[in-house]
């Protein structure tokens, strides 16, 4: 990047862990200025470790705590962004949660499990779209990619509320590609299992299970990185410019198996 060249400015969610901090580090290294939104002071110094590399000549971080599920945090975030860069080229959402529940056991979820879990994984990834629209916009040529999950295409996953979440998140990636264009190009990853997620973290059994099924199954016999899942993102956003409401399978070849 040559120093005539404004530097480029992308928000994050979710981004002091997983794949949202590994997003957050590939910006940052590839030059960008960004905003790690992260969900409150629990999760700041994780945020601020991750700012503290941007050293770059001209080059910022900076750290914005909001709740996703509260559309003025989702405002406030946005705006903060853009008070910080002066603009707003790319916004990655990658904030989401899930509950581990056998998808067999149907009575282990409630009502209030699917409200809290949607609240966050679609409805959020809806309101930061929404508040970070006009500033997109603006730009001609802004960016959104939607981390969705694998378990949105297959029904499989964490629980079968995180599933349906997921697939919501995906037809929510096709609607808003389809009305923000030609000026936002809006695209999604859908991850298989990855590593240091929250399945790792909430159930290291069932993570090991899951991991050890996936290596059997998929044509490739890998399991994710979150690293890796950065790199399609990024790519999405600084050199996808042929693609928008693609769905981009990041699962080892699996989908190959199915009849």
């Amino acid at each position: 990047m040559t120093t005539d060249q404004p530097r480029r400015a992308v928000l994050i969610t979710g981004a002091a862990t997983g794949i949202g901090a590994a997003t957050a580090r590939r910006f940052i290294k590839e030059g960008w200025q960004v905003a790690i939104n992260c969900l409150d002071a629990s999760q700041r110094d994780a945020a601020d470790a991750i700012a503290a590399a941007a050293t770059a000549p001209g080059q910022k971080a900076v750290v914005l705590e909001g709740d996703v599920t509260r559309d003025a945090d989702c405002v406030s975030v946005v705006e903060r962004a853009v008070a910080a860069f002066g603009k707003l080229d790319a916004l990655v959402n990658a904030a989401g949660i899930s509950k581990m529940v056998p998808q067999p056991d149907l009575h282990g979820l409630s009502a209030d499990d699917f409200q809290r879990i949607y609240a966050v994984n679609t409805i959020g990834m809806f309101q930061m779209i929404r508040a970070a629209a006009p500033h997109l916009k603006a730009t001609g040529k802004g960016a959104v990619v939607n981390i969705t999950s694998r378990a949105g295409v297959t029904g499989g996953g964490s629980s079968i509320a995180y599933a349906a979440s997921k697939g919501a998140s995906n037809t929510l990636t096709l609607s808003l590609a389809r009305v923000l264009a030609p000026e936002i190009r809006v695209n999604a990853v859908c991850p298989a299992l990855t590593e240091h997620g929250f399945v790792e973290r909430l159930a290291p059994e069932s993570f090991a299970e899951r991991k050890a099924r996936q290596i059997a199954v998929s044509p490739l016999k890998q399991i994710g990185k979150p690293e890796e899942v950065a790199e399609a993102i990024h790519w999405l956003i600084a050199s996808g410019s042929m693609m928008t409401g693609s769905l981009v399978d990041l699962d080892f070849g699996m989908h190959l198996n199915a009849t």
